[in-house]
This record gives structure tokens, C-alpha cells and sequence, in this order.
């Protein structure tokens, strides 16, 4: 799972927001964004903090905002990276424990920073445990209804999928029934997605993530169809991946020059892979 969502973000990111002197979307190499500073085949922002989130679920320490925030820090702080939105950039690169960053941050943004991350939580079972802790994740950066609803959804499609609970026709109802039982509304969500370009919302991007998952089969067309969403295609594409990597109905075919080409510094492929399978033993242990 969590190497999916580093190739998928990594390979998104070439194209997020940009519409101009691109090469065409054809999975054959990692683009080189025209105005960030990524190398091709680095990830952003959606992968480092959704390994953040899966190092706290493997060490098994407290679930508390405090450990959640210390492993934000620690893990921007051990990798540096650009990638992040540049207010958000800016402030991790201001703090240096978790406890400076609980003081100091302003948690009330509808974006998806908090949906963007969720997707490791999927492995939590009861869900209803899981739901709890995803709100508490969210709500050290995203403590506003828009912002907990979407990590929740995040969380919800890859618990779905994890936990083979029933096909993919089905997952858009189990997530808006999760995020409704929780006491949300979607009311309107059918239109918060503009086709022609998906905007930085978190409820945004999980409706396109579900989009995107609903209109494909294979995990190669579901990478070439969230680029060609266009907008924050990284993040959406980072979200369904998490979801798709688990799915029995999806034909695993990423090509294995993006799997191959991803970072492999010290926190790039070869640790995500052990730390996918450390995650991944959690669910089996439920």
C-alpha cells in the first residue's frame, strides 16, 4: 500500500497544477515538475506524512495529538523536503518539537492536508476506533468539520478495501455511510469536484479519489486517470492508490520502471516497503 502511494504521488507531482510544456501521461518515466524543486521520482508531502502516520501505528505508542505532531517533526526534520504547501513548509521548518508545533499551529483548514495522510489508518479495526483515531490526527492541522470529514473518508475507502468489504461499485456508499454515521453531512458533494480541474479541498479530493477508483480497473489506468484530472492530481492519486493497492478487483500493473525509479535514499523505497509490511501486519493481527 504505502508504495503505491510513493509512486503514484511521486509520479502525480510532475504534473500538479500544471498545464503547460508537459510531457504527455504515458507511466513511461517520472516528469520533472516545470516549477518545483522535486527531483523526478521523488515523493511530496502526501507520502512523508502518511509514513509518518505509519511509524506511529507500528510503534504502537499513544494515540495522542502530542506523539502525532513529535512524528510530523521528526519526520520532516530527518528528510527535508519542499513539496509541502509553503505556509505549511515554512512552519515545520520553525519548530522543532512537537509540543512547538501543537503551540503554534492554526488548525483550521478545510484543505487535505489531513485527508492525505489517513490512508494508513485504514488498517485499524473496529472502524469505529479507527474513525476516532482519524479525527484525532486530523484535528492537529485540520480541526474543522470539512477537515475531519475528509480524512475520514480517506481512511474509510482504504479500510474498505483492506478489509474486503464488499466490490468497488459499493465504496462510494460505505464511505459516505461512514462519514454520515459519524455525523456529517455530504450534502452537495456531488458537485464539490469540478471535472475539468480538482481543487485543494479535502472533500474535493476524496470525491475525486472515489471517482477515479469507481472509472477504473487496472492500477496503471488509475494513475494516467488522476493526472488527467488535473489540479492537485497528487494527492488524489496518492489517496486512491491506497485504496486500489488493496482491491481484489484491481489488476496490480504498475510498471516496474516507476517502482524501480522511485527515491531509494535512506527513507525511500527499500524503507517503505518494510514499513508497508510492518503496517500491513497490523490488520492481520485484528
Amino acid at each position: 500500500m504505502l508504495l503505491d502511494i510513493a509512486v503514484f504521488d511521486a509520479y502525480a507531482s510532475g504534473f500538479e497544477f500544471a498545464n503547460v510544456n508537459l510531457p504527455k501521461n504515458t507511466l513511461d518515466y517520472y516528469v520533472k515538475h516545470p516549477k518545483h524543486p522535486l527531483r523526478p521520482g521523488q515523493y511530496t508531502d502526501d507520502t512523508q506524512m502518511s509514513l509518518a502516520i505509519a511509524e506511529l501505528l507500528v510503534s504502537k505508542e499513544e494515540w495522542t495529538p502530542l506523539n502525532i505532531a513529535n512524528k510530523f517533526v521528526e519526520v520532516f526534520k530527518r528528510d527535508p523536503r519542499e513539496g509541502y504547501a509553503h505556509s505549511f513548509y515554512k512552519f515545520l521548518l520553525s519548530v522543532n518539537t512537537g509540543a512547538e508545533f501543537l503551540a503554534n499551529i492554526k488548525p483550521e483548514s478545510e484543505k487535505s492536508g489531513a485527508a492525505m495522510r489517513a490512508t494508513p489508518l485504514g488498517v485499524i479495526h473496529p472502524i469505529d476506533q479507527m474513525w476516532d483515531m482519524c479525527r484525532i490526527q486530523a484535528q492537529v492541522t485540520h480541526n474543522t468539520p470539512a477537515g475531519i470529514c475528509s480524512a475520514i473518508g480517506a481512511a474509510s475507502l482504504a479500510h474498505y478495501f483492506i478489509y474486503k468489504l464488499g466490490p468497488v461499485a459499493d465504496a462510494t456508499d460505505f464511505v459516505v455511510s461512514a462519514m454520515e454515521h459519524i455525523g456529517f453531512t455530504h450534502t452537495g458533494w456531488e458537485d464539490a469536484f469540478d471535472k475539468k480541474k480538482v481543487g485543494v479541498r479535502g472533500m474535493d479530493i476524496v470525491h475525486a479519489a472515489l471517482t477515479a477508483i469507481q472509472k477504473n480497473c487496472f492500477t496503471s489506468e488509475l494513475l494516467r486517470y488522476c493526472v488527467n484530472m488535473t489540479g492537485d492530481v497528487d494527492t488524489v492519486a496518492a489517496i486512491a492508490a491506497g485504496a486500489a493497492s488493496n482491491s481484489e478487483e484491481y489488476i496490480q500493473d504498475l510498471p516496474e520502471n516507476l517502482i524501480l525509479g522511485l527515491e531509494n535514499e535512506t527513507y525511500g523505497r527499500d524503507y517503505i516497503v518494510r514499513l508497508d509490511e510492518s503496517l500491513m501486519k497490523l490488520a492481520k493481527k485484528t
